[in-house]
């Protein structure tokens, strides 16, 4: 019992692991979890990972990316981003961490149509391109 309090508390004082498409990701500002369970990646690496393009406009704070015909356009604080062109309600607007982007986890998925889990026990966040099947996982009907 004592060895599994100390997994626990091991766990819950180190970030979050970061994983897209199977391959461990590290990045200078590292996920950001909340008691709730919810977890923040950073958006640049993640986006530039999944092969989009970003953009900053220092004008405005709007960041924008660009995957094939999509493009998804935020600013921190702002719960309003849009997807090409249309608006869309984020349920967690994106905050700033050392002068990066984090965004919910659910945006990534709306955003680039990725799998995302997060792993609260193993503090593992996984995010899987559509179509990706991970080294080693059986696809469906395998």
């Amino acid at each position: 019992m004592l060895s599994a309090l100390a997994s626990v508390l091991a766990a819950a004082s180190q970030p979050a692991s970061l994983r897209i498409d199977g391959q461990r990701i590290v990045s200078d500002v590292p996920p950001v979890t909340s008691i709730k369970g919810e977890a923040f990646v950073p958006l640049r690496v993640v986006a530039e990972n999944l092969g989009a393009e970003t953009d900053y406009d220092a004008k405005t704070g709007a960041v924008e990316l660009s995957r094939g015909k999509d493009t998804l356009r935020l600013r921190a604080g702002d719960n309003l981003a849009t997807m090409n062109g249309k608006r869309l309600l984020l349920k967690h607007a994106p905050f700033a961490v050392r002068g990066r982007m984090m965004v919910s986890l659910a945006t990534i998925a709306r955003a680039f149509g990725s799998k995302v889990s997060y792993d609260r026990p193993r503090a593992k966040i996984d995010v899987m391109t559509p179509g990706m099947v991970e080294a080693g996982a059986q696809q469906d009907g395998e």
